[in-house]
């Protein structure tokens, strides 16, 4: 677990790397005391409406905290494949949240109806994987979109590229994980810790 003065170092470091890029237009990493490896995901936000404007991450624990954080902003900002890259005007009109994953567990069912059984909305966030297909939502997606488990394991396939009744498939694989999530709550300004669902 990590408190919010941890918090507060790893949302404000995710600003900084974009807001550096576009005064140095280069991707510049600073050296940090969270270094710990561990899976984590950067999202942005449009404020106040809380639409996505980007995400990406690192599921599992390959490389150190602070510098996914780095790169996971970086990437959100500039690289993911759904959105144009942000734009310096667009800086105060955004606010950033970091997911720090714990790592994935295999849901291991004999049945599939199990997996309705064995995943709990606003604690779990699911990777679903077949063949070369795979896709990951983290657990406050579903509980902003007030989904239920079918509705979260439907929209996990369609991330992914496959259809719902793919989780009835023999070769579909499906891990869990939970997150503890810091997040702006206006663009620039007070860093707070997401509660979990109960």
């Amino acid at each position: 677990m990590f408190n919010l003065t941890d918090g507060k170092k790893l949302v404000s470091v995710a600003r900084r790397t974009v807001e550096k890029y576009f005064k140095e237009k280069r991707f510049v990493m600073e050296k940090g005391e969270l270094n710990q490896k561990i899976g984590v995901f950067v999202t942005i936000e449009n404020f106040p409406d809380k639409s996505l404007r980007g995400c990406i991450g690192f599921p599992y624990p390959s490389i150190s905290l602070w510098e996914g954080v780095q790169k996971a902003a970086f990437s959100a900002a500039f690289e993911d494949p759904r959105f144009l890259p942000l734009k310096k005007e667009e800086m105060n009109k955004i606010v950033f949240e970091v997911s720090i994953l714990t790592e994935p567990m295999l849901i291991e069912v004999k049945h599939p109806e199990e997996y309705f059984e064995r995943i709990k909305i606003g604690e779990d966030g699911l990777i679903i994987q077949n063949g070369f297909l795979s896709g990951l939502l983290l657990p406050q997606v579903p509980s902003q979109y007030n989904w239920d488990v079918k509705e979260f394991l439907d929209n996990l396939c369609f991330k992914a590229g496959l259809t719902p009744d793919f989780i009835f498939h023999k070769n579909t694989k499906i891990w869990k994980f939970q997150c503890q999530v810091f997040y702006e709550k206006e663009p620039g300004g007070k860093i707070a810790e997401l509660i979990k669902n109960k």
